[in-house]
């Protein structure tokens, strides 16, 4: 899915806008038993109760394509053969009331994650009137599909503290007790995708809150998928260290702020030109920059061959993963400089009478402490 598909299912997310009208869900325990379960309308609850479950099944769609956003896709044989297929299908078809595939659900989920205490699996159903245009860009009346799925989310069950609250009128002040809080989820999917603005079967949307996480279990008995998506900051690192093992003494100064300045272009340009495909990055393109950054062809082939050994031919890395656009960062074990990302070319090395330096051209005033001094 591409963030203007995304940005149309979170607009369903609200109170007023979706068809969703009860969830599902469990309760699990710590010793990976279900500690109860709830089959919910939600016109049993206040108007401020579901717009907060509304918010939790929301935050599944949240985050950048490629770090927190990844399609799983399944193969021609799964959507024809396979018990997973067949399970998120029942679901989906039922909306939510096909008991064996719920419980089948709950069972992979629950085998394959470690959480720290309590937590709810949250299932919710939606039936999306798709929209249509005419060829004046015009609104239709009627719309031409109807888009069902369902959002799955795994939510970490919380303590909240014992309080001292204060209130206006009468005594003051009052203890408040602690209680359990369900927080936004960890990590969650939605079946089908909406791809070009329908169904696709072939393909779920995975979400992951936490970058450095590593869910790859989840998403092998959850999806039995061929591809297990690399969790985003494992992507940063495992790039890193695949550049500095074989671009080795070349790996220089002017190949980084290339590679950061290239990619930032990148980023900019697909904001600017709004683009619907997500940026991905693949090998070929990434060769690309670094040979454009002055590694020579023994380089580039030495790191074609461990990209492809430690991260696979077709891995496609969100750019957010190989840099950080609001920062450029040089750092020594005593010294950490930060450069405007935009600025990168007044930063410089030099061998000066056989030590090595980082240099920074100050043309303009510089502050130390908060005071501004001269350099004589």
């Amino acid at each position: 899915m591409n963030e203007k598909e995304i940005a149309e299912i979170r607009r369903r997310f609200r109170a007023d806008r979706g068809n969703i009208n009860h969830i599902r869900g469990c309760c699990v325990g710590s010793e990976k038993q279900i500690l109860s379960e709830f089959d919910q309308s939600l016109a049993f609850l206040t108007e401020d109760e579901t717009e907060k479950i509304m918010a939790i099944l929301k935050k599944c769609f949240s985050g950048y394509i490629g770090r927190n956003l990844v399609d799983i896709e399944f193969s021609t044989k799964q959507v024809l053969e396979s018990e997973e297929h067949k399970m998120l299908t029942d679901i989906r078809i039922s909306s939510l009331s096909n008991d064996e595939a719920v419980h089948k659900l709950y069972e992979r989920i629950i085998s394959s994650i470690e959480m720290e205490g309590n937590y709810i699996i949250l299932l919710a159903t939606d039936r999306y009137d798709v929209p249509s245009y005419g060829v004046d860009g015009e609104k239709r009346e009627e719309s031409e599909e109807v888009f069902s799925y369902f959002v799955c989310a795994v939510c970490p069950i919380k303590t909240s503290k014992s309080l001292l609250g204060f209130y206006v009128s009468g005594n003051p002040f009052r203890a408040i007790t602690a209680d359990t809080v369900v927080a936004m989820p960890e990590l969650g999917f939605m079946f089908p995708t909406f791809d070009n603005r329908t169904a696709n079967i072939y393909k779920a949307l995975y979400y992951v809150k936490d970058t450095e996480a590593d869910y790859s279990e989840f998403v092998e008995r959850v999806f039995n998928s061929e591809i297990t998506p690399m969790p985003a900051d494992l992507q940063k690192q495992t790039f890193n260290s695949i550049l500095e093992s074989t671009v080795s003494d070349r790996c220089n100064l002017h190949i980084v702020k290339t590679l950061h300045n290239q990619i930032n272009d990148m980023i900019e340009v697909h904001k600017e030109q709004k683009e619907e495909e997500p940026l991905l990055m693949d090998r070929e393109k990434l060769s690309e920059i670094l040979s454009a950054g002055g590694v020579d062809q023994a380089g580039i082939e030495a790191f074609e061959k461990k990209f492809s050994e430690d991260m696979g031919d077709k891995q496609q890395i969100s750019p957010r993963s190989i840099i950080e656009t609001g920062s450029f960062k040089l750092k020594t074990p005593d010294v950490v400089i930060k450069v405007n990302p935009k600025r990168t070319d007044l930063v410089k090395t030099r061998v000066i009478d056989g030590e090595k330096y980082i240099l920074i051209s100050a043309e303009e005033e510089v502050e130390v402490n908060g005071v501004i001094i001269n350099i004589d």
